[in-house]
């Protein structure tokens, strides 16, 4: 077993088809074989029973006292050469008729048919000789006889044993020559079979050797193959794609994290420098500084932790679903939206809206959708919140966004060029749409017709929330009446 499964995948098929033929190539001659012996034994016994020799029972039992063991010719009984006649009686004495080939030996069935004087049978037996016959042994009844008697009629098999040795033979070499054949059928069949198999083989090592995932295997007809190197080639697009996004990920943080690493440095530089040569810096210009560096560092602890976001898992990031009120959410974040923009005024109407997720990451979504309609809503400026029947709008009248801009405001790091001076990392509406399509919604933003923006958040729920249930399962007519 060990070695068979140290054999390619192609041997083994080769090897299990030419079993499987063999077995079944066998199965049918040996079927065959019985079947042409159980034809030509029937002839022979039909022979025996139609075509009785010459020879009558009259004939025999009148000779009766006169029988020997031996063969004889006496004038007037004749019987054909092939066949073998004689009389046995129950105490198994054989009397062979005048004209019989030769005797054959009786056995213990021979003579409970003579002792019991009824029915017949068939037997394979021999002669004195050595010769096979097929015997019919048949009881006799009468005929002026003390005693029942049984009459033997035989005839040689030795033609008919030969005629089987030569079809066992023919087919012995058939099946010898179908068994080759179908192993060599089996390889090939699984050589051409497993060719889109090798294809894939070949493919994934080259990957693993060259770490090329733009390697595609051709895919031809739809059977169960083309969809594996269907499933293959997706397979690598999506880990291509993924390794590109995370490539660009990576240059972009890079690039992001390039502006304020090195502002800070040139402020900490300036106050070492400062501290080291003995020249003070201007009260005025120290604080100046200070602030700056506090204002990078505040803008670095947010970009990795929006980093932080975005890599993590979409399932399981936050803990377990909960029923969370969208209502109560926004007005937590407006709350917060209130205090980073005193200069504003906001208008809030939120209908109660129930939503299945996890509270800590839809809270930063709406949070993030707030701060960016604080950000560039103008000094005194309105924010006019809605939630509606699951959609919460939230409109600025900002400067709004370009129309060649809005298809590439989800991405990670974008930030239009009226906005680069703005603090953020241009991470906040990549973590809403991550967050709000995980919940199974949709985000979108427009431009307002009167200028201004329109955010759109749209996530699936009810106007209640679902009836708790009561603890192990029992409702509360059950625990009265319990």
């Amino acid at each position: 077993m060990r070695r068979f499964s140290a054999l390619s995948l192609r041997s083994r098929l080769g090897l299990l088809t030419a079993a499987a033929v063999a077995i079944a190539v066998a199965a049918v001659s040996v079927a065959c074989w019985f079947i042409v012996r159980g034809k030509l034994y029937d002839e022979i016994e039909s022979a025996l029973k139609q075509n009785v020799p010459t020879v009558t029972v009259q004939d025999l039992l009148s000779t009766l006292d006169q029988c020997s063991s031996s063969p004889s010719r006496p004038d007037g009984l004749q019987s054909p050469q092939a066949y073998y006649v004689e009389i046995v009686r129950a105490d198994g004495v054989p009397c062979v008729a005048p004209g019989s080939a030769g005797t054959v030996r009786t056995t213990e069935s021979d003579q409970r048919i003579a002792e019991k004087g009824t029915g017949y049978a068939f037997r394979d037996g021999t002669t004195t000789d050595g010769t096979s016959v097929r015997v019919l042994t048949t009881a006799v009844r009468g005929h002026g006889v003390t005693s029942n008697v049984a009459m033997l009629t035989a005839y040689p098999l030795s033609d008919t044993r030969s005629t089987l040795n030569e079809l066992a033979l023919i087919l012995l070499l058939v099946s010898g020559v179908g068994v080759l054949g179908a192993g060599g059928a089996g390889v090939w069949v699984a050589r051409t079979g497993l060719r889109p198999v090798n294809d894939l083989t070949e493919a994934a090592e080259h990957i693993a050797r060259t770490d090329d995932l733009t390697t595609r295997i051709p895919v031809e007809g739809d059977d169960e193959i083309a969809r594996l190197s269907l499933s293959f080639n997706s397979m690598t697009a999506s880990l291509a794609s993924s390794r590109e996004l995370q490539q660009q990920l990576i240059a972009d943080a890079g690039h992001e994290l390039r502006t304020p690493l090195t502002s800070l440095r040139t402020n900490v530089e300036l106050l070492v420098r400062s501290e080291q040569t003995g020249r003070a810096i201007p009260p005025e210009d120290r604080r100046e500084l200070l602030e700056s560096v506090k204002a990078q560092m505040t803008e670095l602890a947010l970009l990795i932790g929006d980093l932080q976001e975005l890599s993590r898992p979409d399932a399981g990031q936050h803990g377990p679903l909960e029923i969370i009120g969208l209502h109560e959410v926004a007005e937590t974040a407006l709350k917060r939206a209130r205090l980073r923009g005193p200069h504003l005024t906001i208008d809030s109407a939120l209908s109660p809206w129930y939503v299945r997720g996890q509270r800590p990451a839809l809270e930063r979504a709406v949070v993030n959708v707030l701060d960016n309609a604080v950000k560039f809503s103008p000094e005194g400026g309105t924010v006019e919140v809605r939630l509606e029947d699951g959609t919460l709008t939230v409109r600025d009248h900002g400067p709004g966004i370009p129309a060649g801009d809005l298809p590439y405001v989800f991405d990670r790091f974008w930030r239009s060029p009226s906005a680069r001076a703005l603090p953020g990392s241009g991470l906040g509406l990549s973590i809403v749409a991550r967050t709000v399509r995980g919940m199974g919604g949709t985000v979108d933003l427009a431009a307002a017709e009167d200028g201004g923006t329109v955010a759109t958040v749209q996530l699936p729920g009810a106007p209640a929330p679902p009836p708790a249930e009561p603890p192990g399962g029992a409702t509360a007519a059950g625990r009265a009446e319990g």
